[in-house]
């Protein structure tokens, strides 16, 4: 702004005055005009031409003076004093005379246009003398002494201008650009913290123009990108958890795959040197051949039931085996193989009870369900301890109206808790918590993953729970009816022992709840 009012002004000082000469020298010209085309032949101007001649000496502060050859006046504007003057003037312009101080601006045959101080007024002027058409002599001037004066006094007026207004424009642009960049250095604040990720940052001016516009933008970008940014980390965390998880079942599969090498290559190895021993006669007796075979029979027997198991796991898992659900005597299932697991747990030194109804109807794979009996009671004496005792309980719940009756069986045996860390992971395949001890009894860790397997295939729930003694496993399965037992008054009672049971723990046919 300050340079445009510094150009002004001197646009003003330079070409204002050359500017009015310009315009005065044109008034002249159209003065000219007028009387050559308006002046008849006895020096009479017509009406019009009187009219418009008249309106240019008003308004420019113009003289005139038309003479004949002799130089006698025969139209002017002026007294006898300054036409005189005029007269004298012209007189002398013909005759060559009076040329000093004198800038001639412009001449042609008709006319001559110049600048001439004259002393004896004491001012300058622009003039115009020459000939009209008609063969008279005429002198026009205009006092350029009031040019100047206009020029001096624009000039001052237009500094005078220049400085105020850039004064003023300074405050008006001071405070545009504050209300332009406060805004702009609070979006350029929020930007900065958006690239640190800080969301919590929110354009808080207010205002309907593009600023606050593209604030309020700002403020939807910074709730998408927070949300954007929560659901990267939360699918980074998930692939991370995923990462891990591969990670863990790679090193089990590792583990598992060199537990099962381990496992096969003792029974190959005592399969191949008995079966050698037996092609070679090494042995003469019929007692030590059938020792023999007894041996090889045993590993056999003990790679099939691995291999079995690895194939149970794989159709389940896969959706491969049918459930095939019925309606069957549990409480007669579970005292069979109590019954049939009895010895073995005589070999521990512990005592196996049953603390149930007589006859439990449930519903389920039959087959399936003795795999998980089986696998819960395999659990229990392979980690019996302390007290040596195992319990088998088969308690009923539900059978109202808010509830659908259900029964649950419990397997607890006492001995040293689950570490709660491998708690949540024993149902993995392949997870052993005590690998040496594991390996003594020659677990592969694939039993309870075929629990886990056949429970999520029936839909129903199962677990494992430490208690002061010991640890108990469950699993549950729909009934038929809700039938009352002990547990229904007090699921925390102690529970009796069976009835009709001899003191080893072996089951004599008779069981009821007392």
């Amino acid at each position: 702004m300050a340079a445009m009012f510094l150009a002004n002004y001197l646009i003003n000082s330079f070409f204002l005055e050359s500017f009015y000469y310009t315009k005065k020298q044109q008034v002249l010209v159209d003065a000219y005009r007028i009387l050559n085309e308006s002046l008849d032949s006895v020096g009479k101007l017509d009406e019009e031409g009187q009219t418009e001649l008249s309106e240019l000496c008003n308004e420019n502060g113009l003289s005139y003076l038309v003479t004949d050859t002799s130089y006698n006046e025969i139209l002017g504007s002026e007294s006898n004093f300054y036409a005189s003057i005029m007269k004298g003037r012209l007189n002398g312009y013909g005759l060559g005379f009076d040329t000093d101080d004198v800038t001639v601006l412009e001449t042609n045959e008709s006319y001559t246009i110049q600048k001439k101080y004259d002393n004896e007024i004491g001012l300058n002027y622009l003039e115009m003398w020459g000939v009209l058409d008609q063969g008279y002599y005429f002198i026009m001037r205009i006092n350029i002494e009031s040019i100047r004066d206009s020029v001096r006094i624009s000039n001052e007026f237009i500094k005078y201008i220049c400085m105020i207004g850039v004064v003023i424009t300074a405050v008006i642009v001071w405070f545009v650009t504050k209300r332009v960049t406060q805004p702009l250095g609070e979006l350029t604040e929020l930007s900065k913290r958006m690239a640190d990720l800080d969301f919590n940052a929110k354009y808080t001016s207010r205002g309907t123009d593009e600023i606050g516009m593209l604030g309020r933008h700002f403020n939807e970008m910074s709730e998408k990108l927070e949300q954007a940014y929560a659901q990267l980390m939360t699918a980074n965390n998930e692939l991370q958890r995923d990462i891990e998880k591969k990670e863990q079942i790679d090193s089990m599969r590792i583990e598992f795959l060199s537990n099962v090498s381990h496992e096969l290559k003792t029974p190959i190895a005592l399969i191949q040197g008995y079966a050698e021993g037996l092609m070679e006669c090494v042995n003469d007796d019929e007692e030590s051949r059938e020792f023999y075979c007894e041996v090889i029979m045993d590993e056999a027997s003990k790679m099939n039931t691995l291999v079995q198991k690895l194939l149970t796991l794989n159709q389940l898992e896969f959706g491969n085996d049918e459930v095939s659900m019925e309606r069957f005597d549990l409480s007669l299932l579970l005292r069979n193989k109590i019954q049939a697991v009895t010895i073995l747990a005589q070999q521990k030194n512990a005592v196996i009870s049953y603390y149930g109804e007589e006859s439990i109807f449930a519903w389920g794979d039959e087959f399936k369900v003795e795999e998980v009996i089986t696998n819960y009671l395999s659990n229990a004496l392979n980690h019996v301890s302390g007290e040596g005792r195992i319990e088998v309980t088969a308690t009923l719940h539900g059978g109202t109206d808010q509830a659908e009756p259900h029964v649950r069986v419990t397997v607890f045996n006492t001995g040293q808790p689950i570490p709660e860390a491998d708690i949540g992971q024993i149902w993995d395949k392949f997870y052993k918590v005590d690998k040496a001890r594991t390996r003594a009894y020659g677990g592969s860790g694939v039993g309870l993953s075929i629990v886990k397997a056949i429970m999520e295939s029936f839909h129903q729930s199962y677990g494992v729970e430490n208690r002061e003694n010991g640890v108990a496993f469950w699993f549950e399965l729909r009934c038929d009816s809700h039938v009352p037992s002990f547990s229904d008054t007090d699921p925390e009672a102690q529970l009796p022992e069976p009835a009709d049971a001899d003191p080893d723990g072996i089951c004599d046919g008779e069981w009821r709840c007392e």
